[in-house]
């Protein structure tokens, strides 16, 4: 079995608040193979931010990394100095933030910026980096990259800047890339021009992509499997396209019947949607973090927090050989009943 890029292990991430501590993250763990992709969703607030963001170690005060350990080509990221890590951060693993108008420098031009990746974690010359950052714009598609190079933020759309902000994350080609809601505010037309241009970069470069986003339609789209999160905790795993055939957990199924295009929505009047809202992780529910808001619940879910139960795969069902890495799981007590 190929050894995973990148390992996740009881990852617990948490903040300091006037109430206590808030475990944003807790007891994260998943893979991500060489080349693969992997689709991290959830509704806002679920975590999905800030496991990208303890990955590379940019947990600022008042929050930590409580516990748990990420393991990225075999070395301990977390047993790292910050001086070893900042070489990590940029040449081995690329991100995308989420707003790229707040994560671009407003008083630097777009090809300064991309150049200045170069500069430090390839030691090239200022003028060699420039036509290099040139070349990285051709690559995203921005047109006259040239003179787009010399531009400012605010004189870019939503479109380039997001296109810029990628071509800054793969100037050093990483190994990973983390896209954090890489099409969020972007109109459908440009959305469908972001994943297209990440999925020829990702065979171009056999790059790993960890895809977050609470799009379903663009994990379909994009990623071999989907690490589903709620309230901090990972609640289901599967192959993406079992996971659409068989969602095993209510808050999946949930997700899932909200989408316009999912099963016979397109034809219905008004989506479904799931009653409540994502429980404030100060105060959470006895048991079960998704009883209150789920229509399956019972009373083991009140009593118990339950464990990710292993889900016999669709390969199982029909009497094939069954994979041998747990790749369906959910954290339903329906799973053990």
């Amino acid at each position: 079995m190929t050894e995973p890029l990148l390992s996740i292990r009881h990852l617990c991430t948490e903040f300091a608040t006037d109430e206590g501590r808030l475990r944003a993250v807790d007891d994260v763990s998943f893979d991500l193979a060489p080349g693969g992709a992997l689709g991290l969703v959830g509704e806002s607030g679920c975590g999905k931010s800030v496991t990208s963001l303890s990955i590379l170690r940019l947990i600022q005060s008042p929050g930590r990394i409580a516990s748990g350990e990420i393991r990225f080509e075999g070395s301990d990221l977390l047993g790292l100095s910050e001086r070893e890590m900042r070489k990590v951060r940029g040449a081995r693993i690329g991100m995308i933030f989420q707003e790229p108008m707040s994560s671009l420098n407003p008083v630097y031009t777009v090809g300064d910026q991309i150049a200045e990746v170069l500069i430090l974690h390839r030691a090239l010359s200022r003028r060699a980096a420039w036509e290099r950052a040139v070349d990285l714009l051709t690559q995203v598609g921005i047109p006259s990259p040239g003179e787009r190079a010399g531009a400012y933020p605010h004189q870019l759309s939503g479109g380039m800047r997001q296109r810029v902000m990628i071509a800054m994350a793969l100037a050093c080609e990483p190994r990973l890339l983390i896209a954090d809601e890489p099409t969020t505010a972007l109109d459908v037309t440009i959305q469908a021009q972001i994943i297209e241009l990440l999925r020829d970069l990702r065979a171009r470069l056999n790059m790993a992509v960890l895809l977050i986003t609470h799009d379903l339609g663009l994990v379909a789209e994009f990623a071999e499997d989907v690490v589903v999160m709620y309230a901090g905790r990972v609640v289901e795993r599967a192959p993406v396209a079992e996971l659409f055939a068989d969602p095993r957990h209510p808050y999946t199924q949930g997700l899932l019947r909200s989408v316009p295009s999912y099963g016979d929505n397109l034809g219905a009047r008004r989506l479904p949607t799931i009653a409540g809202m994502v429980p404030d992780l100060r105060r959470l529910p006895t048991g079960c973090r998704f009883r209150d808001r789920c229509d399956q619940a019972f009373a083991l879910c009140a009593e118990q927090e339950p464990p990710l139960y292993r889900v016999a795969a669709a390969q199982e069902l029909r009497g094939e050989r069954a994979e041998l890495d747990a790749r369906r799981q959910s954290r339903c007590h329906l799973e053990g009943t």
